[in-house]
């Protein structure tokens, strides 16, 4: 099929094609993405194609070997983990910053989310309903009022969607937390906020509880500092 005419270029209407398959399970992991297919099934160039897996690759999609073809990324457990503690310290911070500085205008942003998320939810679209709640973190961040924040998000946001959107969740619960943090924000409660997200990130504990060592995998099996 190939793309529809739009203001975009090649190169960003493929990489966004692809990210959207990506994201959708369409592509799965360790999936061949070959130049000249993708060209020919999109009806473009090879050269947008190839800029558009550099793209990819950046964001940690991707993965990109010389002189063969991409394939997709495959998140190992411990990748996983990994990006869920830097997500969780990030998350914090952009909901605290959020409740501090949102605008009525982010606020309407937020709220459109949500009702976005809750329809999906009440119509048993859980795949929809999983695409909002990223939405619902992402739109926090752009209305924390921090750039940097903003451009490390921007940086890992291909991957947090792809982990928030494939995982298994329990879409009412989601549903009725984000409703909560969202009142808290619209409040400018900040101090409840802070609490709401805590509980919101199961695995976000160790950043509170000080025996969290004790069941974490890796610092488990290390050897006790005297």
């Amino acid at each position: 099929m190939e793309l529809a005419e739009d203001p975009e270029s090649d190169a960003a209407r493929v990489t966004r094609r692809l990210r959207e398959d990506i994201l959708s399970g369409t592509l799965a992991p360790a999936s061949k993405l070959v130049e000249r297919e993708i060209a020919e099934d999109l009806g473009v160039s090879r050269v947008p194609v190839r800029e558009a897996l550099k793209t990819l690759a950046a964001e940690g999609l991707v993965i990109l070997r010389p002189r063969t073809s991409a394939t997709v990324r495959e998140f190992t457990p411990v990748d996983m983990a990994d990006l869920d503690e830097v997500r969780s310290a990030l998350e914090v911070l952009a909901f605290r910053l959020a409740a501090n500085r949102r605008t009525r205008e982010g606020l309407g942003l937020l709220r459109a989310a949500l009702d976005r998320e809750v329809r999906a939810w009440q119509a048993g679209d859980r795949a929809h309903a999983a695409i909002e709640a990223a939405n619902f973190h992402e739109i926090v961040t752009s209305i924390a009022g921090n750039d940097m924040l903003l451009e490390i998000d921007r940086l890992l946001r291909g991957r947090i969607r792809r982990r928030l959107v494939q995982q298994e969740t329990d879409a009412e619960r989601s549903v009725r937390e984000h409703e909560a943090l969202y009142e808290a924000i619209a409040m400018r409660d900040v101090a409840q906020t802070s609490a709401l997200i805590l509980e919101h990130m199961d695995n976000i504990r160790y950043l509170d509880d000080p025996t969290w060592r004790e069941s974490d995998p890796l610092l488990r099996a290390a050897p006790r500092e005297e």
